[in-house]
């Protein structure tokens, strides 16, 4: 799957290993309610393009899984500042 990196030459690689890098630094700088979307953007760092087939669980399993989800960053982040504002899509 990742035949594709034998042909790079050290600037090729040293220039993907950064594209990656700051694309991971993106996604780990969400906060606030960036934290519950959907990243494609990330999927798209990939060389393999396709179109990814998500799967949607039904709104009562998907709202216990975003607690579940918010009650993990309390464990995980018990210090981590409150985003108080209300979501304005």
């Amino acid at each position: 799957m990742d035949d594709d990196l034998q042909a790079f030459d050290r600037a090729s690689l040293i220039a993907e290993v950064k594209k990656l890098r700051a694309g991971i630094r993106q996604h780990r700088d969400s906060t606030g309610h960036d934290l519950c979307w959907h990243h494609p953007n990330l999927w798209d760092l990939l060389p393999e393009k396709t179109d990814p087939s998500i799967a949607v669980p039904p709104w009562p399993k998907f709202m216990r899984g975003c607690i579940q989800y918010r009650q993990s960053l309390d464990r995980q982040a018990p210090g981590a500042p409150v985003h108080d504002k209300e979501f304005n899509g």
